[in-house]
């Protein structure tokens, strides 16, 4: 690549502003050019930082990888952006991983060269350290509690003038999103948890958009250049790109006019990009007019959150589905471990740990089966009801139109309702999904209770299985060591239980044709999908794989309790049986050596009516 034309290039990179003629042409000398194939490595996590990366064709996914193994991608970047800046301020390593996605040119400035650079041109190094640190700065004012926001847009300090009803505001020029959010995230600056936590939410509004827009083409009621330009928008966002410009509060008063809005300005800017103009030049393609056209809020909202619930409830089932895995194996491990069953936590009969653990298998299998056919509640949406289930403003045809195309481009059988004006104000959909995930949260915490039970002592405590230590469990204590995982999935339990009464809350507060109690409800389920999903994982990693057996322990328990006279009682009758558990409780005896003491049984015969084969599954039986 020719010097001059990296030269032309670099001027419209922000780190680059500040230079001068001269300045640009000794920087891009500097430069060297470097091809990517398609699904290439650029960077990897935690590796040295060695070069600052900008795009020059093509597109670069940002990812970063879960304590478990996952991907989880975090957004692309294209022509004109730049990645690896802090190479060129200090020697950290990559905080997250970058590839090519398709045949990419990059521009390369190597950190040494830049380093030389600073020593023979300081002025230059200056600018561009400058720019740099304004750069991270911005990004890192995008950090909230989950990541940091990599992709934050780089505010230039050139600002577009937008208007509504209230008036006119200036948008910095760099956002997608308009006046209306901008409004929103003034007035909704609620919890912190906003739009872009829960990508579904986002991708699932991205495809409303788009069945909208193309069955109001098929009505011709869009033309072609803008239909396409918004169904390009909405493929962009349903593929990760713009997510960080979904910037409102998950809580927010309007019913989620705020959030659709959102919604209808990011695809708005972004058609208005792809089609020439510039973003805020809305006579082209206008939030409301084209990008809202024939929907409202109140139909367009509660069906993407429908849609993405669908989406969110097969991830969380997938993680409830390795989770059981994990338990299935523990039982097969634990099979021929004999242990006492308790009830009311009371010596009860014998059973095996193996059977214990099974039994915590097949528990959470019926939640698969609670949680699909909730989800399944989803799939009945209101589309081309608009305001309240009337359908003004839309085409007779638009609704099934509509809903054809939702089903092509999410492959689900989505079916619009029977009557609109029902569908429009019903939230129940939400409370019978919200009970299903309160019910496996219920079983999770009853779980978590019987591992902290299980291990408990280690000395003066039950102590027939032994968590993997995790981390020191006091302060002051040496030596103890707390079952910590267990400990918060109970806290997981307690905050879903919690989400579940204020979805039931909010449905019950609904009035007239509209509930407009929608978003808490929304990020109560969503909340609670997140930490179940969490939680479950870092029980399967962080406990259940480590979880191992006392086996002496839990024989010795038998053999020394009450409960296996139990297993007698067909044989010696429930008085002499009563009489012995007296007995051996009153004298500290154990049942088994009074057994034989009194000669009630031989020895031979009282081991085999003990065996483990023998006390954990119905048998034959002769009476003497």
């Amino acid at each position: 690549m020719k010097p001059e034309i990296i030269q032309e290039f670099i001027k419209k990179i922000e780190l680059f502003k500040d230079l001068d003629e001269n300045q640009n042409k000794l920087i891009s000398l500097s430069i060297k050019v470097k091809e990517f194939e398609p699904n290439s490595i650029i960077f990897l996590e935690n590796n040295p930082r060695k070069n600052l990366f900008i795009i020059f064709d093509g597109e670069v996914e940002l990812f970063k990888k879960t304590p478990f193994g996952e991907e989880k991608r975090l957004t692309f970047f294209t022509k004109y952006d730049f990645l690896g800046e802090g190479s060129l301020m200090d020697d950290s390593p990559h905080s997250t991983s970058a590839r090519s996605m398709i045949k990419t040119t990059a521009l390369l400035l190597n950190k040494n060269d830049f380093e030389k650079l600073f020593e023979e041109h300081g002025d230059i190094a200056g600018k561009i350290l400058s720019r740099v640190a304004r750069v991270i700065s911005r990004r890192m004012q995008q950090a909230n509690t989950r990541s940091i926001n990599i992709a934050s847009q780089y505010q230039s300090g050139r600002t577009r003038s937008e208007h509504d009803l209230i008036g006119d505001r200036e948008v910095p020029h760099e956002y997608y999103y308009g006046i209306q959010t901008l409004r929103a995230l003034e007035n909704f600056n609620i919890s912190g948890i906003t739009l872009n936590f829960f990508p579904a939410i986002i991708e699932a509004l991205a495809v409303v958009k788009m069945a909208a827009a193309k069955a109001n083409y098929e009505l011709g009621m869009l033309s072609k250049p803008i239909t396409e330009a918004i169904t390009q928008a909405c493929n962009e966002i349903m593929n990760g790109k713009f997510h960080t410009h979904f910037v409102v509060d998950m809580i927010q008063g309007g019913a989620g006019t705020s959030t659709n809005m959102n919604a209808n300005e990011v695809i708005a800017n972004r058609a208005l990009e792809i089609l020439g103009y510039e973003k805020g030049d809305y006579k082209y393609c206008h939030p409301n007019n084209h990008v809202n056209l024939s929907q409202s809020t109140n139909d367009a909202y509660p069906t993407s959150i429908k849609i993405a619930l669908i989406n969110a409830n097969k991830k969380l089932v997938e993680v409830l589905k390795d989770m059981i895995i994990s338990l299935r194996n523990k039982s097969e491990e634990f099979k021929s471990v004999l242990k006492m069953g308790r009830t009311q936590l009371q010596d009860a009969v014998p059973m095996t740990l193996g059977q214990e653990f099974e039994a915590y298998a097949v528990t959470f299998e019926e939640e698969i089966q609670r949680l699909e056919e909730n989800a399944k509640l989803f799939l009945e949406v209101n589309m081309g009801a608009t305001a309240i289930g009337t359908g003004i403003n839309s085409d007779p045809d638009y609704a099934p139109k509509c809903i054809n195309h939702l089903q092509q481009i999410t492959g689900y059988d989505i079916k619009l309702a029977a009557n609109l004006v029902e569908a429009t104000q019903d939230t129940g959909a939400f409370v019978m999904y919200s009970s299903a995930i309160k019910r496996l949260a219920v079983k999770l915490s009853k779980m978590a209770n019987d591992f902290r039970l299980l291990s408990s002592g280690p000395r003066t405590g039950i102590n027939e299985i032994n968590l993997p230590p995790m981390q020191p469990g006091s302060s002051i204590m040496p030596g103890k060591v707390n079952p910590v995982i267990p400990e918060v999935v109970n806290q997981i339990a307690f905050k879903v239980i919690g989400n579940d009464l204020t979805v039931t809350l909010g449905a019950e507060a609904g009035q007239l044709q509209l509930n407009v109690m929608e978003p808490v409800m929304v990020q109560s389920i969503f909340e609670s999908i997140e930490m179940l999903k969490n939680g479950m994982n870092t029980l399967k990693f962080r406990c259940i794989d480590g979880i191992t057996a006392n086996e002496e322990r839990c024989r010795e328990l038998v053999v020394n309790s009450i409960g296996i006279v139990t297993a007698l009682n067909p044989y010696l009758g429930y008085e002499v049986s009563t009489q012995l558990a007296q007995d051996a409780l009153k004298n500290n005896r154990g049942v088994y050596e009074l057994v034989l003491e009194r000669n009630l049984m031989s020895k031979e015969e009282l081991d085999n009516i003990l065996s483990p084969e023998e006390m954990i599954k119905p048998r034959k039986f002769n009476k003497k």
